[in-house]
């Protein structure tokens, strides 16, 4: 067999273009699903393209219509910090708050949502809408964090002055809490 020099050397030079090509075709594709990507996020509220461990505000508590706000985790209005985050609606443990955000009757986001209670803040509390900042001196405010315990999930760790205790299996928290004022 014998090899034809010129053929090999077009096919040498052929050879990076042939490469460029297949990168480009790759590069498109990955632009393409980026560039949806972000039109589907461009639906999505700032609370809403939130990432696990990022915290949450809520201004306004609704079952219907609430109002949030992505915050740096060590305000004391960040409330939740957000723990899971699914397309489509999925159930939360009992330890979290479900966050779910609609667009044209489908699920564009669903947060499960930790509380991230800060020692001395006070909260108020309604089982319709879930946990709101609230000055302490406010008759809004439902209770204060006596204590918190970060790294265990334990009612026991919380004493006399406690009356109630939030413990999240994870991550492993506890929360002591007694009245707002006093």
């Amino acid at each position: 067999m014998q090899v034809n020099p010129r053929g090999a050397a077009r096919v040498r030079r052929l050879l990076p273009v042939v490469v460029a090509v297949f990168a480009l075709m790759l590069a498109g594709c990955s632009l393409a699903q980026k560039g949806a990507d972000a039109v589907k996020d461009a639906s999505k509220s700032d609370t809403a393209r939130a990432k696990v461990g990022d915290c949450i505000n809520v201004l306004k508590g609704s079952m219907i219509d609430s109002k949030t706000e992505p915050v740096d985790c060590a305000s004391e209005k960040a409330v939740y910090k957000v723990a899971r985050v699914f397309d489509a609606k999925a159930d939360c443990s009992s330890d979290y708050t479900s966050y779910e955000e609609t667009l044209n009757g489908g699920t564009t986001a669903f947060l499960c949502l930790a509380p991230n209670f800060k020692q001395d803040s006070c909260y108020h509390e309604s089982m319709l809408t879930g946990y709101q900042f609230a000055d302490c001196a406010s008759s809004d405010a439902s209770f204060r964090v006596l204590a918190r315990v970060d790294g265990q999930s334990d009612e026991n760790l919380c004493g006399e002055d406690a009356d109630s205790v939030i413990t999240l299996a994870d991550p492993k928290t506890t929360f002591c809490l007694g009245k707002p004022q006093g």
